[in-house]
């Protein structure tokens, strides 16, 4: 009865972190001119943008099946897509839990090992994650006077921020220091690299760095590696087109160049992953933050945030509505389960080739 409080109030907590992040971002907002954008933007962006999305699931699933058939795991491509969708809906409810739903679907479909599955996510979250900072690296680079400009509006404004954000200055030499400090850093932990050896914090942090490059590495097994990173840029060019290509809809957003479309995608994805049920609320506010950046009004940013973000919401839902009902067909089982089945029937060492 406690776990089950506890899972409860924690979901109520994160649900009111992302209301919270609504009011948030529609504070002092003219409400009557958001609707107004809502309602007059061009929806035939949208749907091409639903359209798209379904080949980026498609793609992202068959990149999943060549994961695990490098494991020794041969499910269908029809197995994997529908865990993966029904792993997509349940994180719209479940934040952080539609990895191990989507792993535990597989293994009633597919017969796959919950700890492969498990392992091949990890793998892929990690390989996701390497993608997204060097987005972000790009991002930044490409217009670095316009996000120091606002972050330094955002902490004071005024014209120092101008001053500042024409001149690099101060920032090479924060820069400068920090790179210091970090050489410094490094020199400090191999000197004492073997006293560290003895703490179990530290071992048990190098383990988790080990599994984390262990996975990366594992693509090495994957027999056609160019089709795996095809379908890796595929999937994150899907992404980028979602949010280009929703601009269009909108008429103070139209004329945004790709590199608008490049810190939406970025921004967007942290959005995201954030530990909040289906981003509602991190995206929101983030998107809006971008779209302000490069001179859009506060009013249509979170317009394009809300359509944006309800129409892959309608996507998820429908599609992976489908897959479940699917999937409930060909098992007789449904979600009750799902997020606790017991691993004790799965074998202790997966095996892989």
């Amino acid at each position: 009865m406690g776990k089950k409080l506890l899972n409860v109030l924690k979901y109520v907590l994160l649900l009111s972190i992302s209301a919270a992040l609504m009011v948030y971002a529609l504070r002092g907002q003219d409400l009557s001119r958001i609707g107004q954008y809502m309602r007059e933007a061009d929806y035939f962006w949208l749907g091409l943008t639903m359209l798209l999305s379904v080949l980026g699931y498609l793609s992202r699933s068959y990149r999943w099946k060549m994961q695990l058939d490098a494991a020794g795991q041969h499910a269908s491509l029809k197995d994997v897509y529908h865990a993966t969708m029904v792993g997509n809906l349940a994180n719209l409810v479940l934040p952080r839990m539609g990895e191990v739903i989507r792993c535990t679907v597989l293994r009633r479909n597919g017969g796959v090992p919950v700890q492969v599955g498990l392992g091949s996510v990890i793998t892929e979250r990690v390989i996701d994650v390497f993608v997204l900072f060097g987005l972000l690296g790009a991002t930044l680079l490409l217009d670095f006077h316009k996000f120091w400009a606002f972050v330094l509006d955002k902490l004071g404004g005024g014209a120092a921020a101008d001053a500042l954000a024409r001149n690099r200055t101060p920032l090479l030499i924060a820069g400068a220091i920090a790179l210091v400090l970090l050489l410094s850093g490094i020199w400090a932990l191999i000197r004492n690299l073997e006293r560290l050896r003895q703490n179990a914090l530290f071992n048990r942090l190098a383990d988790f760095v080990r599994g984390l490059l262990a996975g990366v590495f594992s693509i090495r097994r994957i027999e056609n590696k160019w089709l795996f990173l095809f379908h890796t840029f595929f999937t994150w060019l899907v992404y980028f087109l979602m949010d280009y290509l929703a601009f269009f809809a909108f008429p103070e957003t139209q004329n945004l160049g790709w590199r608008a479309g490049l810190a939406a995608l970025t921004f967007g994805a942290f959005g995201m992953a954030a530990p909040v049920s289906g981003g509602i609320g991190t995206f929101h506010l983030l998107m809006q933050s971008i779209l302000i950046v490069f001179g859009i009004s506060p009013e249509a940013g979170i317009a394009y945030a809300l359509v944006v973000h309800g129409a892959q919401t309608l996507l998820v839902v429908l599609m992976g509505g489908i897959s479940f009902v699917a999937s409930m067909l060909k098992t007789g089982k449904g979600l009750r389960g799902l997020t606790d089945e017991s691993l004790i029937e799965e074998p202790a060492v997966a095996d892989v080739k």
